[in-house]
């Protein structure tokens, strides 16, 4: 599957506006994951994006109209959602998405596997 193009340079401008950080762009489950200080951040698909957020606001998130959790292997993922790419056609909406994974980005663990 390939990945929303059109997504991923609008996620593109945003991230590259609304941080100073490090961000780093992997090519990864049949999309493009957007890396902030080596820690998932946004990932863009053909249909959706996947937001990484604070896990506290989950309830508050699963509400909104084009929100799900993210699942693999039948089991929901704690802080991540995907969002549909019917609620992301404003620039206001997808800045305020890729906003609330930048929030948690400092408090989030980094997956980056240690060298030995």
């Amino acid at each position: 599957m390939a990945y929303n193009e059109k997504l991923a340079d609008r996620a593109r401008e945003i991230l590259t506006s609304a941080t100073k950080h490090k961000i780093e762009e992997k090519q990864m489950f049949g999309g493009l994951c957007f890396m902030v200080n080596n820690k998932m951040c946004v990932g863009v698909e053909s249909k959706r994006m996947m937001v990484r957020f604070d896990p506290v606001l989950t309830e508050e998130l699963m509400a909104k109209d084009g929100c799900r959790p993210m699942e693999f292997t039948g089991k929901a993922m704690k802080g991540y959602a995907f969002v549909d790419l019917e609620v992301l056609k404003t620039k206001k909406a997808l800045e305020h998405w890729i906003q609330l994974a930048l929030d948690f980005n400092d408090k989030a663990k980094s997956s980056k596997k240690k060298k030995l």
